[in-house]
């Protein structure tokens, strides 16, 4: 799993819920068909509204129309990241869009277990509220072993909180994969 992470921000607020990740009239496609599983970045974060996203109207979205990946690697989010429902499709779907890395003030639970246990994403925490300091577009150099997030565009570093015991269920690929490795489940 990469330790070093490097692109531009996308900026979203607090409280942006699965539903608003990937809306459920997007869930009719199938994640185990690869051709229909790229349509859940086609989708994601498109129920996030504008304003929310920091983005003043007319500006490009997530996801531009009739692409299936985004042009922002790293989501920078407030408070309570994936709250809503259990849906395990809102990781899949920003992990599909081509983000690698969640930054966000906290997560839900559910959304933080799903992205770590699919192997969709790393949900990193940020040390203090960064959706104040990073705006979308923003280059941003993230450095996990340092627990520091580099701000190219304004010259300013931020904190990370360590990710703890997340790392090998990542740098295995998923919890099943994990758990194979570590002899808790047969090949």
């Amino acid at each position: 799993m990469e330790k070093l992470f490097r692109g531009r921000a996308y900026v979203v607020g607090d409280a942006v819920d699965t539903d608003q990740i990937i809306p459920a009239e997007y869930l009719v496609y199938n994640p185990s068909d690869p051709e229909e599983r790229r349509f859940f970045g086609k989708y994601a974060l498109c129920g996030v509204p504008p304003a929310q996203a920091g983005l003043p109207q007319g500006q490009v979205p997530f996801v531009p129309e009739g692409a299936f990946s985004s042009e922002f690697a790293i989501i920078v989010a407030g408070s309570n990241f994936g709250c809503g429902s259990s849906r395990e499709h809102a990781p899949l779907a920003i992990g599909e869009a081509g983000v690698k890395l969640v930054i966000a003030e906290s997560y839900a639970r559910i959304f933080f277990r799903n992205a770590v246990n699919g192997g969709y994403l790393l949900p990193a925490e940020a040390a203090e509220r960064l959706i104040d300091k990073v705006q979308t577009g923003d280059e941003l150099a993230v450095d996990l072993e340092a627990c520091r997030v580099d701000n190219l565009t304004r010259g300013e570093s931020y904190a990370l909180l360590p990710p703890g015991d997340i790392l090998p269920i990542l740098e295995a690929g998923d919890v099943f994969e994990y758990a194979r490795r570590a002899g808790m489940m047969a090949r």
